[in-house]
C-alpha cells in the first residue's frame, strides 16, 4: 500500500481505557485553550487516557495548550485526498502539521447529515493511516435498521469497507467507536448489555478483517448519550474500551467525571 517507514503514532497500550471527547461545531480557540488549561488539573494522575476531537481552527492552540499533558487533539474529519482542488476541505498532512494525533471518521453526522459514504469513509481511514493519523472509525445503526433486526448486517458492512485494504500490521494504529445513531444526542442509552452485544459482535467482525490476535487489542469505544453515571457500568463489559462523549465533553467538569469514572476493572 505504499505507507511511509517513518512513523509518529501515538502507541496506545492493548484495551486501555480511552475518552473521546467530540466538541463538533462549538469552541473557540480560546476557549478551547481556558478548557484544556481547566481539565489538565481535574485528571491528574488518572490512568484512562484523554482525546478531544476539536474543531479545525482550534487545533493548533489546543495542542499547545496540551503540550506535555496526557490530553491529546484530535480532528473530526478530513478529506480523502493528500492535495488538490477541493474548496472547503482539509488533509491529513494539514491536521498533522496544526497539532492533530487523530481523527473522527464516518461519524453518524457526517454520513447521515453529510451523505458520506462507507466507500468515502474507507479512503479517508487509508489516507489517514499514510499521513500519520489515527483513524477512529465510527459505525452504528439507524432505530429503523435495529428494529428491522439489521444491526448486525450493517455493522459488518461499515466494519469490512471501512478497513478494506488496511494491512494487519496496521490494526493496532486503529480505533473503532461504536456509535449507535439512535442513541446519539438523544439521551436514550444502549443498555450495558446491549452496548456490550454490539461491542462483541464488533470485535468478531475485527477478528475476521485483521486476524483474532490482533482483532483483541484493537480499542472499541461507545458512543451514545454517555454520562459520569452511566460510563462506568459501560467500561466494566468485557468488549468495551472507554467511550465517545459528544455533548456531555463541552462541559469540562462533565468530561473530568466522566474519564475519572470510566475505570473498568
Amino acid at each position: 500500500m505504499g505507507y511511509p517507514k517513518e512513523k509518529n503514532f501515538v502507541v496506545f497500550m492493548p484495551r486501555e481505557k480511552i475518552v473521546i471527547g467530540n466538541w463538533k461545531m462549538y469552541k473557540t480557540a480560546r476557549e478551547a485553550a481556558s478548557y484544556i488549561e481547566e481539565l489538565i488539573p481535574l485528571i491528574e494522575g488518572c490512568k484512562t487516557k484523554v482525546l478531544l476531537a476539536v474543531p479545525f481552527t482550534t487545533i493548533s492552540t489546543a495542542s499547545k495548550a496540551a503540550k506535555g499533558s496526557p490530553v491529546l487533539v484530535g480532528a473530526q474529519n478530513m478529506n480523502d485526498a493528500r492535495e488538490g482542488a477541493f474548496t472547503g476541505e482539509i488533509a491529513a498532512l494539514m491536521l498533522k502539521e496544526a497539532g492533530a494525533d487523530f481523527v473522527l471518521l464516518g461519524h453518524s453526522e457526517r454520513r447521515h447529515g453529510f451523505g458520506e459514504t462507507n466507500d468515502f469513509v474507507q479512503r479517508k481511514v487509508v489516507r489517514a493511516l499514510q499521513d500519520d493519523l489515527i483513524p477512529v472509525l465510527c459505525v452504528g445503526e439507524t432505530a429503523d435498521e435495529r428494529e428491522e433486526g439489521r444491526t448486525e448486517e450493517v455493522l459488518r458492512e461499515q466494519i469490512e469497507m471501512g478497513l478494506e485494504g488496511v494491512p494487519k500490521e496496521e490494526s493496532e494504529k486503529v480505533i473503532l467507536a461504536y456509535e449507535p445513531v439512535w442513541a446519539i444526542g438523544t439521551g436514550k442509552s444502549a443498555t450495558a448489555k446491549i452496548a456490550q452485544e454490539a461491542h462483541a459482535f464488533c470485535r468478531k467482525v475485527l477478528g475476521d478483517v485483521f486476524g483474532k490476535k490482533k482483532a483483541a487489542t484493537v480499542p472499541i469505544l461507545y458512543g451514545g448519550s454517555v454520562k459520569a453515571e452511566n460510563v462506568n457500568g459501560l467500561a466494566l463489559e468485557k468488549d468495551i474500551d472507554g467511550v465517545l462523549v459528544g455533548g456531555a465533553s463541552l462541559s469540562v467538569e462533565t468530561l473530568a467525571k466522566i474519564v475519572l469514572n470510566c475505570k473498568g476493572k
